[in-house]
């Protein structure tokens, strides 16, 4: 296996820059593994393919707005900071651009002196600096509301409409500095019809952070770096997964990260899914053995990412890639805010 088995040519006119609206109005691309079966449907159509007693499973994280725009103490140099993951007190993990001028010990002044943040440590791994915030009035992340902006992926060159465009409808908890994107399609009425239709919902959440969305740079896949993030599997939600499997059901995963945080709440020695919350570093790559997931919301990934290896492992290669050459044959819409699949 290389990383080039997951390489494919994306036109940069199939990269949706805005949502369908209404959300579910997105086109759907429902595949059966078992037969290799294509159908084109509308997103609103998914109710068609859920069986009373089946799961959902939603990570209702929240994107924080984390791009903050700032200046260096000493020269007025423009700086910009993205939160990545919180460490301690209102020290932060971040990325700084740029990167190679900001040492330990720099200032920097965010906004009218609302955030000054003092660089204690880079981070030799990964060049990300840890930044201890000081908040002269209020709370710190009162400030990041009223100075921040949500980092948006770099190819997502327009700017959002309403900044409710980059966050699910059931988003709770702000911890995350991207999307989890295959949410974005769902309407509160949708699933307001899929709960009378007797479909469980379940929430978890799995900190997304921008190394989900990275490609893969090396040769060999297994060689990439897979950095953890949060997650947390509530015992409502394990009961609800568990519950199903024995009767029968289904669990469905919208999204790459709620498929994360469930199989790394698996436990494979009791088949069950524990209540559990931690760092996880799973890497999901052809071969994988999915003790939970049954199908699969997606969006349509970026080459050689490992999101699209993830579904790859799950759909296998060979019918994915066949997928991807049929939707952009079918000039469906890619990525964050692109169409969605449904992988049965």
């Amino acid at each position: 296996m290389k990383t080039d088995d997951f390489d494919y040519e994306l036109p940069s006119g199939l990269i949706a820059q805005h949502p369908a609206q209404p959300r579910d109005a997105c086109r759907l691309m429902v595949m059966d593994r078992a037969s290799g079966q294509i159908d084109h449907r509308a997103f609103g159509d998914i109710l068609e393919y859920l069986d009373h007693g089946d799961v959902v499973v939603l990570n209702e994280t929240r994107v924080l707005p984390a791009r903050l725009k700032g200046a260096k103490d000493e020269t007025g140099g423009a700086v910009e900071v993205l939160l990545l993951r919180h460490r301690y007190g209102e020290t932060w993990e971040c990325l700084v651009k740029p990167g190679r001028r900001i040492k330990a010990r720099a200032r920097i002044i965010f906004g009218a002196g609302e955030i000054t943040g003092l660089v204690v440590d880079v981070l030799e791994e990964s060049g990300a600096r840890l930044i201890q915030f000081h908040t002269p009035a209020g709370t710190f992340l009162d400030a990041v509301h009223r100075i921040g902006e949500v980092p948006l992926p770099p190819y997502i060159t327009q700017p959002l409409r309403d900044p409710s465009e980059y966050q699910t409808v059931y988003a709770a908890e702000e911890h995350s500095v991207a999307a989890p994107t295959a949410g974005l399609h769902f309407t509160e009425e949708l699933l307001e019809a899929a709960q009378m239709a007797g479909v469980h919902l379940a929430t978890v959440e799995l900190d997304v952070g921008l190394d989900t969305f990275r490609p893969v740079a090396v040769d060999d896949p297994a060689e990439h770096p897979i950095h953890s993030e949060h997650y947390r599997v509530p015992a409502r939600a394990a009961d609800a997964i568990n519950d199903a499997k024995a009767r029968g059901n289904r669990v469905i995963c919208v999204g790459t990260t709620s498929v994360r945080a469930v199989e790394s709440a698996f436990n494979e020695e009791t088949g069950l899914v524990e209540a559990s919350e931690g760092s996880t570093d799973l890497y999901i790559l052809p071969g994988f053995r999915f003790g939970v997931a049954d199908a699969i919301i997606t969006n349509f990934h970026v080459p050689r990412s490992t999101l699209l290896m993830m579904v790859s492992a799950f759909a296998g290669r060979d019918l994915i890639m066949r997928a991807y050459d049929l939707a952009r044959e079918e000039r469906y819409r890619f990525l964050s805010f692109g169409d969605a699949m449904l992988i049965l």
